[in-house]
């Protein structure tokens, strides 16, 4: 039903200055069982929201209270229809985990961009998935037919054959796949299986010893199909190559990066290594020990990192190093078992300029938020050092 004519009950303030309409018959879904409510319109009003009060009444939220007390409602047939092909896909994954490996459905959540059901399982493979999917999608190609019946309160549920027991009392109202799967549910449905179109795992998590699995169905599959597609066809473009060689040309680029890594270190290693022999004749000596400062220009924080370890290698070594791009890194080492804190040092004079680190006694590193207080910074730890 996407059109009807009510009368209006009654109309109760409601939050922001809305209204809550109660009329004696309707088509609007509330708000129930892991499904959205539906939208649309009571005459010119715009139906913000639908709630089931606590007497079981249709509440409708408005902007204002109806003008006459007979209104027509419409349904916003575009949203109810996804909600429709979503939870009907729904009813079929989940009877296809249950067929196929005996795991129940926790809960289910039927999101605006993503749906998502709780399995009651610690463990779901690839295969898994891809066989629950398959099952679901051959179902979905056979378009059977989908039954709504009403059990009386007191009926004998044992009978039914229903995938789940009832968490509510009084009449039930099933939902039927035929010959597949068959559950209390008081959710909108499409008529035939055929209508949900499709149903399309989009990725799964692990979640308090269950497993989460997300999907979309009907219209929200093909848009996803499409955007994978495109998403595709953009790699493929920027690659220069297709989407089938996409893995394959991935993986030679991850090959090369890695060799070219491998071989950047070995670079560096050797850099640093030089290097360190031209500070050391640079640094001055203090109380016997050799003491480096040096600010550079360019340096990245790993290579300054990879030269401190180099320069402590000597004995009796303390230095202070520092890059101004690409960021503002600090590294404040010794050689192994030297005479200061060099966390606690670095920790005093960067922090008092709004910088951060820390490490250990011997080999501290951190950060400024500006570099053009770097010299300031390690001005103040050798004056700590030449005082100690």
């Amino acid at each position: 039903m996407r059109e009807f004519e009510a009368r209006v009950l009654r109309v109760e303030p409601g939050e922001a200055g809305r209204c809550g309409v109660v009329l004696d018959r309707t088509a609007f879904y509330p708000t129930s069982g892991g499904q959205p409510h539906d939208l649309g319109a009571l005459g010119d009003l715009a139906v913000e929201d639908v709630q089931e009060n606590e007497a079981g009444e249709v509440v409708h939220v408005v902007a204002r209270a109806p003008a006459a007390a007979t209104v027509r409602g419409v349904i916003d047939w575009p949203r109810r229809f996804d909600h429709m092909q979503q939870h009907t896909g729904q009813h079929l994954l989940s009877a296809a985990f249950v067929r196929l490996f005996n795991w129940p459905t926790a809960s289910f959540h039927l999101g605006r961009d993503l749906c998502t059901i709780d399995l009651e399982t610690g463990s779901l493979g690839p295969r898994q998935l891809q066989q629950a999917e398959e099952l679901a999608n051959q179902v979905i190609f056979e378009d059977r037919p989908v039954h709504v019946r009403f059990v009386p309160p007191g009926g004998e549920l044992e009978k039914e054959g229903l995938r789940r027991s009832p968490a509510r009392q009084g009449e039930l109202r099933l939902i039927e796949i035929e010959e597949f799967d068959r559950c209390a549910c008081g959710g909108t449905h499409v008529a035939r299986t055929g209508q949900i179109g499709l149903v399309l795992l989009r990725g799964t998590e692990k979640l308090r010893g269950q497993a989460r699995v997300e999907f979309v169905c009907g219209g929200r599959a093909l848009a996803a199909a499409r955007a994978d597609y495109q998403h595709l066809q953009d790699a493929a473009r920027l690659l220069t190559t297709g989407p089938a060689e996409l893995p394959a040309v991935l993986r030679k680029q991850q090959e090369e990066r890695r060799a070219a890594d491998k071989a950047r270190a070995q670079l560096l290693e050797r850099l640093a290594e030089l290097e360190a022999g031209v500070l050391l004749e640079e640094a001055e000596t203090v109380g016997g020990r050799c003491l480096l400062v040096k600010v550079f220009e360019d340096a990245a924080a790993d290579y300054l990192r990879l030269l401190a370890a180099r320069l402590v290698q000597e004995p009796n070594v303390q230095l202070l190093l520092a890059a101004k791009s690409p960021a503002a890194a600090v590294v404040f080492a010794q050689s192994p078992g030297g005479p200061a804190d060099m966390n606690a040092l670095l920790r005093e004079t960067v922090g008092a300029l709004g910088g951060k680190g820390g490490g250990s006694r011997d080999f501290a590193q951190g950060a400024l938020p500006n570099a053009n207080r770097l010299e300031e910074a390690l001005e103040a730890a050798r004056r700590r050092l030449q005082e100690s």
